[in-house]
């Protein structure tokens, strides 16, 4: 945890995603006059595109072009312990810039009755959301010692999951391949759209839980793995 902050690119990265993200919210807060979150949440999977793959793209990708990873592999830790660390530290340094959005709550609440449940439930998702990003990101950086290739796939991953569920891909997909649905096939299966969308709309359910969390354990489990095989 202590890495992110000792490099100054973490502030950075920071203070560039929590100024376009609220930014984008104050824009449309004054365009709609709405006390109302929802545009900052509609906003921020476009923005984990980009900005979780920088956090991760160091992170493994780095060890190995320091030529560290190697000692990594060697202390007496399991390898399931040293990904759960990297990931962990990953998340907290994700939920502390979430945290930079808690001034619009506050301001919400001065200026009107905001609805708690879908301020609240737009957090969760993002916390998933972020999660799952997360786990991705860490897995690809492990394959590969070129920081820019793992920044590349990940965002391409990112990209694919969000964009897989904008209405206007589904439909170009669909027309493209109207035998086989497969824009709706995507939406339906591995786009992270219908299931954040749940929460931003304050719905907290099983399914949409479980699919953030499984999916991210699943990452986390490969991760471990592509260790196992470098250190056996």
């Amino acid at each position: 945890m202590g890495a992110y902050f000792d490099a100054p690119i973490a502030y950075i990265y920071a203070s560039v995603f929590l100024i376009l993200s609220c930014a984008t919210f104050m824009n449309a807060f004054f365009l709609n006059g709405l006390v109302d979150m929802t545009p900052f949440f509609e906003v921020l999977p476009f923005l984990l595109i980009p900005f979780i793959p920088a956090i991760t793209m160091r992170v493994w990708a780095e060890e190995r072009a320091q030529n560290t990873y190697e000692l990594l592999i060697t202390l007496p830790l399991e390898p399931f312990q040293l990904v759960l660390g990297k990931y962990c530290a990953a998340l907290l340094f994700y939920l502390i810039v979430l945290a930079g959005s808690l001034p619009i709550v506050a301001m919400l609440i001065f200026l009107g009755e905001p609805d708690p449940g879908l301020i609240a439930g737009g957090y969760i998702g993002s916390i998933l959301l972020g999660a799952l990003f997360l786990a991705f990101g860490l897995f690809i950086s492990a394959l590969t010692s070129d920081q820019i290739v793992a920044f590349v796939l990940a965002t391409l991953l990112g990209f694919i999951l969000v964009f897989s569920g904008h209405p206007k891909v589904v439909e170009v997909l669909d027309g493209m391949l109207p035998n086989l649905g497969f824009g709706t096939l995507l939406f339906d299966s591995i786009s992270i759209v219908p299931h954040f969308n749940a929460f931003m709309a304050g719905i907290v359910t099983l399914n949409h839980t479980a699919y953030f969390i499984l999916t991210s354990l699943f990452f986390v489990w490969m991760n471990e793995i592509s260790l196992k095989r470098s250190k056996y």
